[in-house]
């Protein structure tokens, strides 16, 4: 965290970017903190009140900051003792662009969780074969993509778009695309880790669309609730854990 001679250079950056709500802001900061090794796992942050005055703002958007925080499973609070850095992300993280707006993708991270769970389930349910197929192209070309070396946000997002589309509902891909910059930010981060780490880690997330595939293709609806919930509570935990970055 920032020292009493850094206040000024804090409270400069949570004022940059006028557009981003300044819990975001300072989520960001102190992300920033655990990623480059600043925080680590164990270290406790400073009070509520001392980071009120370390960036110069309320308490209430330090309460939001840091319930985002452990939220994310970054932090953990302990009763009387204080809050402390219960996970730490991988340190390459830092190296690749848009990493400053991991807590705007992290939110849509949660719409997704609750959105694309229902929409996998619909298709399971309603998908024609028309839209397996398509499913199954979009699946076959991440794959593709993946083992090259060359896979994109797009290609991910094209797998997730498909199967909104089977659900039937065109409520489901409205939303996915009125959030489509924080998404496509997300997958980004996800996949040049993916695309960085080792091949266990890609596995995972080829058998993970795969089980979502298999669920709609034999249309068990709760299997493929299930399996969608878990791929993307994976994808998050991967972005936030290094100790899953293997």
């Amino acid at each position: 965290m920032p020292t009493e001679r850094g206040r000024d250079e804090a409270v400069r950056a949570l004022e940059r970017g006028q557009r981003v709500r300044l819990a975001d802001q300072l989520y960001g900061q102190i992300f920033d903190q655990i990623v480059e090794g600043r925080l680590n796992v164990g270290d406790k942050l400073p009070s509520e009140h001392e980071i009120c005055e370390m960036y110069g703002v309320s308490r209430p958007v330090v309460r939001e900051a840091l319930l985002r925080l452990r939220a994310d499973g970054l932090v953990m609070a302990h009763q009387g003792l204080g809050t402390f850095v219960s996970h730490q992300p991988a340190p390459r993280l830092k190296t690749f662009d848009g990493v400053q707006n991991v807590a705007a993708y992290l939110r849509a991270q949660e719409v997704r969780l609750a959105l694309e769970a229902d929409a996998a389930r619909l298709a399971a349910l309603r998908r024609t074969d028309d839209q397996l197929r398509r499913i199954v192209q979009a699946h076959n070309a991440f794959i593709d993509a993946l083992q090259s070396g060359r896979v994109s946000a797009s290609a991910d997002l094209a797998f997730h778009a498909a199967i909104a589309e089977a659900s039937g509902n065109d409520y489901f891909l409205g939303v996915l695309e009125s959030i489509h910059e924080s998404i496509s930010g997300f997958m980004r981060l996800t996949l040049n880790l993916t695309r960085t780490g080792s091949r266990q880690r890609a596995q995972r997330v080829a058998d993970e669309h795969a089980a979502i595939l298999d669920a709609i293709r034999e249309q068990d609806s709760e299997r493929a609730k299930v399996t969608m919930q878990f791929h993307l509570g994976q994808a998050l935990h991967r972005l936030v854990d290094r100790e899953r970055d293997d």
